[in-house]
Order: C-alpha cells, then sequence, then structure tokens
C-alpha cells in the first residue's frame, strides 16, 4: 500500500509541475510575443516621428527659399492709406498664348494707369496690384493673363478700372525711404501669408518630435520598472 500510495503521490507531483511548466512556457511566450508586439509598435511610431520631422525640414527650407525670402526682401512694407486720383487706358501692349505644341500667337491687352496719393506723405504715384503685377510691369496696374480674345482682355481691365473707381481712398503699400516709388494694393507675402505657411511645419515638427519622446520615455519606464521588480524584496 505505502508503494502505491508513494507511485500515485510520485506520478501527482510530476503531472502537477509538467502542467506547471506548461503553463510558464505559455505565459513566457505570451510575454515575449507581447514585448515583440510593443517594440514592433514602437519602432514604427519612431518611424513615424522621424517621417514627420524630415518632412516639417523639408516645408521650411522650400518656405524660406521662396516666400520668407520674397519677404525679408520686400522694401514695400509700410501701410498707410491711399487717395484714387485717377485711372488710364493707354497703350495697347502685345502678349503671346499658347495655341498648342510649339505654337505661339499675339494678343493684345490695354495697359491699365492707376494714380494715387499717399495720404502719409502726399506723394503721387502709380499702383500696382501686388508684387508678380510689379516684376512683370512696372506701368500697368493689372496684367491679364494673356488669350486669343483681346477683346474680352480690354473688358475685363476696364471692369477693373470701374472698381477702382469705387473706392475712393484704401489701403495701400510703400517704401518710406522713397528707394522704390511703386506702390502696391495688396502683398502676396505679408507678415500674416508668412505666419500661416510655417504654422503648419512648425506643428508637424512638434508633433513628430513629441511622438519620438513619448517612445522613449515609455522605454525608460518600462525597463525602470523592470529593474525595480528585480530587486530582491
Amino acid at each position: 500500500m505505502f508503494f502505491v500510495k508513494g507511485a500515485k503521490t510520485t506520478r501527482v507531483t510530476q503531472e502537477k509541475r509538467i502542467i506547471h511548466k506548461s503553463l510558464w512556457g505559455n505565459e513566457l511566450k505570451d510575454k515575449r510575443r507581447t514585448e515583440t508586439a510593443l517594440k514592433a509598435g514602437e519602432d514604427r511610431a519612431i518611424l513615424l516621428g522621424l517621417g514627420m520631422v524630415l518632412s516639417s525640414v523639408m516645408m521650411y527650407f522650400v518656405i524660406c527659399i521662396t516666400m520668407v525670402r520674397a519677404y525679408a526682401d520686400s522694401v514695400l512694407t509700410d501701410e498707410t492709406t491711399c487717395t484714387f486720383l485717377n485711372s488710364t487706358l493707354t497703350k495697347d501692349i502685345n502678349c503671346s498664348y499658347s495655341c498648342g505644341s510649339d505654337c505661339w500667337k499675339i494678343s493684345k491687352y490695354p495697359c491699365l494707369q492707376v494714380y494715387v496719393s499717399l495720404n502719409a506723405t502726399g506723394r503721387i504715384g502709380l499702383l500696382s496690384h501686388n508684387e508678380e503685377m510689379l516684376d512683370v510691369s512696372t506701368e500697368c496696374f493689372y496684367v491679364p493673363k494673356c488669350q486669343k480674345d483681346h477683346t474680352a482682355l480690354r473688358v475685363l481691365i476696364q471692369n477693373i478700372s470701374e472698381h477702382l473707381k469705387m473706392h475712393q481712398q484704401v489701403t495701400c503699400y510703400h517704401d518710406s525711404s522713397e528707394h522704390q516709388g511703386s506702390i502696391l494694393l495688396n502683398r502676396l507675402y505679408g507678415s500674416t501669408s508668412v505666419f500661416h505657411s510655417l504654422f503648419w511645419p512648425s506643428s508637424m515638427l512638434s508633433g513628430g518630435t513629441l511622438i519620438i519622446l513619448m517612445v522613449k520615455l515609455t522605454r525608460y519606464l518600462s525597463i525602470l520598472c523592470e529593474q525595480i521588480g528585480k530587486v530582491p524584496k
């Protein structure tokens, strides 16, 4: 009887050990799977953060060499009020439009000259729509896109002239040092447009940096918890 009970006890103990090892092995496998999945997720999060940072740097580069540079180089920055004096349709200016592959034809548009007076200094000068139009022509207020129907271009310029006559006083921009005699009605690259252009890459840079820092902090806290758990009580 003693040997039978001893054999049964040994068998039960062995079965318990086998079950314990099996459960422990499954727990280790689950733990390793979880750690592998977490590590893969953290790696993807870091890659996402790095991608956001690199994209924001590229956006900064493009914006700085275009918009910010044009904003910094502009001298027509002083805002004041201009009084509209008169507008005149002067000579027709030739322009070319595309009629197909390697095909160009000549059309024309009237040059609209708008004279205004600066209320701050009393100086009289020609008004330009924006920096882009000023680069194309220093005499004409607005340079339309060339097209075949020059009559439609004339009607467009006349409508602009009539619209300007409805506003006796408008906000304009000029050079207070008078090194540049032109006057602008609108600025393409003002402080507001530069701010809005830099806002999104700044947000992307901040978000990417925050993601990387959060992943690094999570890993550090995980390692710290493991080290605390291994300390004998």
